[in-house]
């Protein structure tokens, strides 16, 4: 039997960039310029109250400089900016045992696709227009020129 942590918060792991793409099988299929990469990582008992918190936060977040040169002035809406999405279920990888991290706390597919499918899905109705996604549970190859760099861990 397994044992969920019911407690621990859906993951996102926001990279900004000038570009980005996932390929899968050699082909692009997503691909962005200016905006974010985000790892979204779904947990077991994860619910789409998270994933609609963390979509609001980030599509609100500021972290684009103004053209004066403020510094994190804009955010991903104000400058118009592009969002890839890829699964990412070793954000749920536990490593305070041993060597080998253990992923029992990642959402079941069953359970993962739905809430992957919604985050994206809140993410444009928040108003991000360019919304790429890789493929959910393939083995993707992403490619990203992290800007700044600026890397953001975000938890719900």
């Amino acid at each position: 039997m397994t044992c969920f942590r019911y407690n621990i918060p859906m993951r996102v792991l926001l990279q900004r960039v000038s570009r980005a793409s996932v390929s899968t099988d050699g082909k692009i299929v997503g691909s962005i310029d200016r905006g974010y990469v985000l790892l979204l990582g779904v947990l077991a008992g994860d619910t789409e109250a998270q994933a609609d918190w963390l979509a609001e936060k980030i599509s609100k977040l500021r972290l684009f400089d103004s053209a004066d040169g403020k510094i994190n002035d804009r955010s991903i809406l104000d400058i118009e900016g592009s969002v890839l999405v890829v699964s990412q279920f070793t954000l749920a990888g536990d490593t305070r045992k041993g060597n080998r991290p253990d992923y029992t706390d990642a959402a079941p597919p069953a359970q993962a696709v739905p809430l992957y499918e919604h985050f994206i899905g809140k993410l444009r109705s928040c108003g991000i227009a360019a919304v790429q996604s890789g493929v959910f549970g393939a083995m993707m190859a992403v490619e990203l020129v992290n800007d700044g760099p600026v890397t953001l861990m975000l938890e719900r």
